[in-house]
């Protein structure tokens, strides 16, 4: 086969992009048996089957085709009454929101939308891998500000401020927060408010976990009336409604912003799949029972895991919302990484290493409790062996 002749095709940004450190430990625990996987970002429950009925009737009626480009309209309006019901925001339907492919691509056309070459985008972390990523494809800086433990892992305000520069542009907000559970207070989120309307900012939130809140309703940093006219929510049914496989989010805010990423939604991606969007649609009018029923299992679960890790040796703080607990690994003496396959590999535990979501995440591993508690309790069991034989 002919070589190619010239070198350098693939972009610079392509190039240097790290790829997702959270596959590498899936890799390597799918091709082991019996493990108990504390690593995967999704529900263990299957969506609600009147969403499936919903998804089956709609091919059965002819709805195979394109729909608007923002998506179904009876979608729209029942995201903007839900919004304002459960989250008191309130945004119009035919002008402020965009159904996507998923949170994730609601991410990517909100900064390719806003991003100029060499914008900074503040993020605390520890978070999601992808925020960085997105935000370099756009063509923008990611600028991380580093959360700790010994505040549970929330944004401050001082923080905040001390990261501000002439570059700054948009700040990146997830609360609850995925990996450490972390959630913000309305008095927090003000003093937060305060600070990102005196430099004049904007704030991209992504709310796909407000719906999984144990202790607290969720408050969404939008609701402050300052910040509705600078806040663009991301959100979607793949975490509450346990539709992950369905690729479904969605944008909400304010029109002059909304319409410039529908432009970048049209050229991409076309729309969301329409018989996606018939699911969810059922999921918002009729599914409030289920989220309520699988909020309820979260939360025993996060009782009881958070509870065991301590009791075995790992420190870590009760999570307000997600399913995930993020507990210190610092008294094995072991990096994250070192723990996660040395874990993988003598107890077939599948965790991910605190690090992949930032360098604050280091001394620290994901779990995720949304698994069975039958599998919660071997996987504690298998964990803390793992654990005392390195900190004796």
């Amino acid at each position: 086969m002919k070589q190619l002749s010239k070198k350098g095709y693939l972009s610079e940004t392509a190039r240097n992009i790290k790829p997702s450190g959270i596959r590498k430990f899936f890799d390597l625990a799918n091709e082991m048996d019996d493990v108990i996987s504390l690593g995967v970002g999704e529900p263990d429950f299957v969506t609600s089957w009147n969403v499936c009925e919903a998804a089956y009737a709609a091919m059965e009626s002819g709805y195979t085709a394109y729909s608007a480009n923002a998506g179904l309209l009876e979608l729209r309006q029942a995201i903007s009454k839900y919004l304002d019901s459960q989250f008191h925001v309130n945004y119009q339907a035919d002008k402020e929101i965009i159904v996507t492919t998923g949170a994730s691509q609601a991410i990517d056309i909100a900064f390719r939308a806003l991003i100029d070459p060499g914008d900074e985008v503040l993020i605390a972390e520890p978070g999601f891998v992808a925020y960085a990523p997105i935000v370099q494809l756009a063509g923008g800086v990611p600028v991380p500000i580093e959360t700790t433990a010994e505040n549970e892992f929330k944004l401050t305000a001082d923080q905040l401020e001390k990261r501000i520069n002439e570059k700054t542009k948009i700040v990146l907000l997830c609360f609850p927060n995925n990996p450490t559970g972390a959630t913000l207070e309305q008095e927090e989120l003000k003093q937060l408010a305060r600070v990102i309307c005196r430099h004049d900012l904007l704030v991209l939130s992504d709310e796909i976990y407000a719906e999984l809140s144990y202790d607290r309703p969720h408050y969404s940093i939008a609701r402050l009336p300052e910040m509705r006219e600078r806040t663009i929510i991301i959100s979607g049914f793949s975490k509450a409604f346990a539709m992950t496989g369905w690729r479904l989010g969605y944008l909400a805010g304010p029109e002059q912003f909304l319409q410039a990423m529908l432009k970048i939604h049209q050229y991409t991606m076309m729309c969301a799949p329409t018989i996606a969007q018939h699911g969810a649609l059922e999921a918002l009018v009729n599914g409030r029972e289920d989220v309520e029923r699988m909020v309820a299992s979260y939360r025993q679960r996060r009782n009881y895991f958070v509870k065991a890790s301590n009791q075995i040796g790992l420190p870590c703080h009760r999570p307000g919302g997600a399913f995930y607990a993020f507990p210190s690994i610092r008294k094995t003496g072991l990096s994250s990484e070192q723990f996660a396959e040395q874990l993988l590999k003598e107890e077939k535990v599948a965790v991910v290493p605190g690090a992949v979501f930032g360098e604050g995440g280091e001394g620290h591993i994901r779990c995720s409790y949304a698994a069975s508690m039958e599998n919660l309790q071997i996987a504690i069991e298998r964990i803390g062996r793992f654990v005392q034989k390195r900190i004796l």
